[in-house]
Formats: C-alpha cells, structure tokens, sequence
C-alpha cells in the first residue's frame, strides 16, 4: 500500500460510490461525501449490492464485506475531507461546478493534500487554477464499472507537480489498476477514441443500415470487442454519454464528437440505457 491512509470521496453516483468501494476493497478508510441522505444510502446499497456479488462469486469472504464496508465514513459535510491525504470528485460534468468545489476543498484540505478530478473531458488546468495548490491537482479518470476495470487515465496539467504525478501513480497501482499517462487534452485517450466509435455506431442504426443486435455482434465477433457499441451506451448511461460527447464537441469543434438525431431524443423521452430500464434494448 502506498503512503495514503484515508481516502476521500466527493459524489455518490455510479462513479462515486464503485470508487469508494475500490477503495475499501483495497484496505483504504474512504470517506463519502453527498449532497443528500437518500443518495446516500442509495450509494451504500450499491456498494453493499456489489460486494454481496463478490462473496456469491467466493472471491471475498462474508468477513471481508463486513470489514470493507466498516472502513466507510459517509457524511454530508465537505468538511470531513480534512483529514483526508487524496481526495477524488466524481460530481457532475461541469467545469464551472468543479471549480467552486475544488476552491471549497482547497480550503479545507492540508496543503499536501492530492486533489484529483475524475472528469472524462474537462481541462484539469482550469480545475487547478481555482486552487491554491494547482501542482497538486491532477485527473485521475477513472473507468466503469470502476471495481473491476482495469487501468486509470492519469491526467497532468502543465502545473501538475511530478511528487503529485508519483503519489497518484502509487495510490492507483495500490487499488491494483494499471496507470496510463496523459496530457490535458479534450477526451484525454479513452474518450477521444472511444466517442467517435460509439455515434457511429448510434448514426448507423439510426440511418437504417443494421439493426442493434447485428452492429453489436460484428463488434463483438468480427472484433474481439466484449460489449457491442450499442449496448455498451445503455450500460454508461445515455445522458452522461451524450454530455460527454457534446463537451467534446464543443472543446474541439469537430463535427464526429456532435450527437446524432437518435442519441438526443432517446435521453430527451429518459431512455437512458440500464439505469433507466429502457435504451437501445429493454432492461429489467
């Protein structure tokens, strides 16, 4: 294990809590921090739903579910993120959002503090700059489903220390991912080449040239892909995808990163994919 000792954690969706429970699973005390109680505890059930799959599975004991989920601290107050040495924000995708609250962390957390950002596509210099500490502040993105994904995108701004880049670097090998570098760039690597992949994948259903099933099987079958196109979207999530994609369209004002037709209306009716019951495919 790295030198880190208490984790903290801002948000409680889907990335938040499969981080927080990355962490626990790694022997980390992780500290969650919601905006509401109900998130909360929906974030909790998840965690606990996860790890019950992985007891069912036999690769944790009963006694390590019990022991992970022990190492959990939520609270609502940013406040508790004090005593925290990395501190990691899953909130929502906007740059404006994520600056204030990386001001307010600033504020409270010790000046040796790693602050990071789990954002896909948003400019981590700009994340930085609303701090005082910017050569502590690095992009730690972070892939779903984050406790069994492989690898981390590690994110250095041009004011990004090399202490900080070495002390991210450990902490995420200590969660057993493997580290991959990047610099702040739109999209970083997964996104800028996976967006282009998946709308194309959405604009060929839409035009009518396959059906969902089949463009999915030639991606699985005739590729090695583990997941078609079309269903890997409805596992993200519409929306959050369709936000990525139009960051990415605004950042580099390349018309392959602007949603399609199709893409816009489905998470303008809530077909959003799993979470939502009903996407390309229906869910139950």
């Amino acid at each position: 294990m790295s030198t880190f000792n208490t984790v903290g954690i801002v948000g409680t969706g889907v990335m938040g809590f499969g981080i927080v429970q990355t962490c626990i699973q790694a022997g980390y005390p992780t500290v969650m921090v919601g905006r509401r109680a109900e998130s909360i505890n929906r974030a909790m059930a998840n965690i606990e739903n996860g790890l019950n799959k992985l007891v069912q599975r036999e690769q944790i004991s009963e006694q390590d579910k019990i022991d992970a989920i022990g190492r959990i601290e939520t609270t609502l107050e940013l406040d508790t993120l004090r005593k925290c040495d990395i501190v990691i924000e899953t909130i929502v995708e906007d740059l404006e959002v994520k600056k204030e609250l990386f001001g307010k962390l600033d504020a409270i957390c010790p000046p040796g503090t790693i602050l990071a950002s789990d954002t896909a596509t948003l400019p981590i210099i700009e994340i930085a700059r609303a701090t005082n500490r910017p050569d502590r502040v690095v992009g730690l993105h972070v892939l779903i489903p984050a406790p069994s994904s492989k690898m981390i995108e590690m994110v250095r701004s041009e004011l990004t220390s090399q202490d900080t880049l070495d002390g991210a670097k450990a902490f995420c090998e200590s969660l057993g991912k493997t580290v991959v570098t990047c610099s702040d760039s739109p999209g970083f690597i997964i996104n800028r080449l996976l967006a282009p992949y998946l709308l194309e994948a959405v604009r060929i259903l839409e035009q009518g040239v396959a059906s969902k099933e089949d463009i999915d099987t030639c991606m699985q079958l005739g590729t090695g892909y583990p997941m078609g196109p079309l269903r890997l979207l409805d596992n993200v999530g519409l929306d959050q995808f369709h936000d990525l994609a139009s960051s990415l369209h605004r950042l580099l004002n390349d018309p392959k990163y602007d949603p399609p037709r199709l893409l816009t209306e489905m998470v303008q009716k809530g077909q959003l994919g799993r979470k939502s019951g009903q996407g390309f495919y229906a869910w139950t």
